[in-house]
């Protein structure tokens, strides 16, 4: 039916988009204090199952020590898997360096590096210091002095993000000590008028963060069980290590394609190992990486992302490229939550499907 819009209608809906827009200015203004806190939540929502279960479940009344013997827990098997992935990674960059050091004595004949490159200075000591007295030398270092100082700009943040993994951890044990009241009380901040709408968005956050996490997680996993099979087919280094960093990173949809970096390196230290081609080998492996990819992408993912989440499979991609785009790495996160909520929100509150699949049944009854 047609609706006049009135000036107060127009008021009204005018001040609720710059509230919206003011809240968003003040989340990104906001943004690095409340991100810890976000990070905390998510663990702390990830790992309160396994609390729930120390504390009910094995009888262990204290809620502190349930929180500690899951972060135990947690650690040990995290600890078990860079155990598995780490020593034979240091393994094969040792080797590396063996067969490096070994080329340079053969093909150079040189038995010490130290002491070639001493004599090595001695011999051009004249054009050392002509070059250094040069204007292309002082004008390369006027260049480069900005970029170190980016350097340490860049360090300063791995820095300040350390600490705020320290303080989103410190988050996260105290939202799992008061869990079941802080996911109750904070519907009190809005007015009571609202509260049902909120409550209802909430457990459609919920349920859609649930099935993702578990969708993703079966995906992630499958990946990294074929990974491992295809990798210990063609015999390659690192087989079982580097399918389980493939099936983690993969926690984060496209991230595992980073481990081509690893796989061309592996692929070189086999060649220079065992003589083999070392194209032969790299085919070999992006091979593996192919035809896992296209099992992923065109059985696994629509089977159980789409199952889960309710979407289909050409959504998922566009979901993943526009919020990608939009928040970038962390956009690529919650991708698929935010695209499904905006989904069972635009069909409650806009559609009014449900509405309608509740008149419809109530008819037919």
């Amino acid at each position: 039916m047609r609706q006049t819009i009135t000036f107060d209608t127009f008021v009204r809906w005018l001040g609720y988009g710059l509230l919206v827009i003011g809240v968003f200015l003040l989340l990104s203004y906001l943004s690095n204090v409340l991100l810890p806190f976000a990070v905390g939540w998510l663990l702390a929502y990830l790992l309160f199952p396994l609390v729930k279960f120390v504390q009910f479940r094995l009888r262990v009344r204290n809620r502190v020590v349930s929180i500690v013997l899951t972060l135990i827990a947690v650690g040990l098997a995290v600890g078990f898997l860079l155990w598995l992935i780490i020593p034979p990674m240091m393994e094969q960059f040792s080797k590396l360096g063996q067969l490096v050091t070994n080329y340079i004595h053969q093909s150079a004949r040189i038995d010490s590096i130290p002491e070639a490159i001493r004599q090595w200075t001695e011999n051009n000591r004249e054009q050392i210091q002509r070059f250094l007295s040069s204007h292309e030398f002082t004008n390369g270092l006027k260049e480069a002095i900005p970029s170190m100082f980016r350097v340490l700009g860049k360090t300063a943040n791995i820095i300040i993000s350390i600490a705020g993994s320290l303080i989103a951890l410190l988050y996260m044990f105290f939202i799992l000590m008061d869990y079941e009241y802080l996911t109750k009380a904070w519907i009190k901040i809005f007015p009571k008028k609202s509260r049902p709408f909120w409550s209802e968005l909430a457990t459609d956050a919920e349920r859609e963060l649930s099935n993702y996490i578990r969708g993703q997680g079966m995906v992630a996993l499958i990946m990294g069980i074929l990974f491992c099979i295809g990798f210990t087919i063609i015999d390659f280094p690192m087989a079982i290590g580097l399918g389980i960093l493939i099936g983690i990173m993969d926690l984060v949809p496209y991230l595992h394609t980073l481990a081509l970096l690893p796989t061309v390196l592996l692929s070189l230290l086999k060649a220079a190992d065992t003589g083999q081609n070392f194209w032969v080998i790299l085919l070999s492996a992006l091979a593996v990486f192919a035809i896992v990819q296209v099992i992923i992408d065109m059985v696994v993912t629509p089977k159980v992302m789409g199952k889960a989440m309710g979407l289909n499979p050409a959504i998922l991609l566009l979901s993943l490229s526009i919020w990608g785009a939009l928040l970038g790495f962390i956009g690529l996160i919650i991708a698929l939550p935010l695209t499904t909520l905006l989904m069972a929100y635009y069909q409650r509150y806009i559609t009014r499907e449900d509405d309608e699949e509740e008149e419809t049944l109530s008819v037919e009854h």
